[in-house]
């Protein structure tokens, strides 16, 4: 992770943890791609009648055997900002409804890997974000239109 401090004769000064690298361009998209598509596998494996469960070990030494994909966004420790914002939509997910919180985890994944097919493509990232958010404006007005007071 970077921190600008501020700028010494215009050039910026980043501060980096140690161990730390930065990285850009395509690189840092494909790795961001691989950090989200990673954490939607994991919690994508575990559903269904065929899901597997998965074995957690804290620092402790404290084991969860669980197949629920909220346990276990909850109890992994991620560190990828991409793969930190997959918690997230799932910890959002969980405030606001208080289910799905593996499905939306999945429908990102499958999001986020359509997006890479796209880039491969050479399709600029600001189109496919203007193109998911006219899709989901598009899918609010056909819930509305469907759905039943």
């Amino acid at each position: 992770m970077s921190i600008q401090q501020g700028s010494a004769g215009g050039m910026p000064v980043l501060i980096l943890k140690e161990g730390a690298s930065q990285t850009k361009g395509r690189d840092a998209q494909k790795n961001n791609i691989a950090a989200a598509k990673l954490i939607a596998e994991v919690v994508r494996s575990s559903l269904g009648p065929r899901g597997m469960d998965k074995m957690l070990v804290d620092g402790l030494g404290d084991v969860t055997i669980t197949n629920d994909g909220a346990t276990i966004l909850k109890e992994i420790d991620v560190q990828h900002p991409a793969a930190k914002m997959m918690v997230e939509i799932s910890k959002a997910t969980d405030n606001e409804v208080g289910d799905g919180t593996s499905s939306v985890v999945v429908l990102a994944g499958a999001l986020i890997e359509k997006a890479e097919e796209l880039i491969n493509k050479d399709v600029h990232p600001t189109i496919i974000v203007d193109g998911y958010r006219k899709s989901a404006l598009k899918s609010i007005e056909i819930f509305n239109q469907i759905a039943q007071k």
